[in-house]
């Protein structure tokens, strides 16, 4: 059995940009019930503004809940990459 080197190639690739899709649309302003911050820097939980809620956290990622303005105050607060979270279909986390 061979494997198609294609596919070696195009699953990352669309991984990769599903993921920047999903990063563009929360950056611009995009909502969803939460937001899913991946790969948290050291005293981020520290620094969040009033009124974001911690949902649930994981090894590499924390769900936040907040206001309207939450995506813009995850970035100011050194998040390196927002996703939306709490859609149907999202991965759920323990905590």
């Amino acid at each position: 059995m061979t494997i198609d080197w294609r596919w070696l190639v195009a699953v990352p690739l669309v991984a990769v940009g599903w993921i920047g899709v999903l990063a563009l649309v929360m950056r611009l302003g995009g909502e969803a019930p939460a937001a899913l911050v991946m790969f948290p820097p050291d005293g981020f939980l520290r620094s969040l503004p009033d009124g974001v809620a911690v949902v649930s956290a994981g090894p590499v990622s924390v769900t936040l809940q907040g206001d309207k303005g939450l995506v813009a105050a995850l970035y100011a607060a050194g998040a390196p990459l927002v996703l939306p979270a709490g859609l149907t279909g999202c991965l759920p986390q323990t905590g």
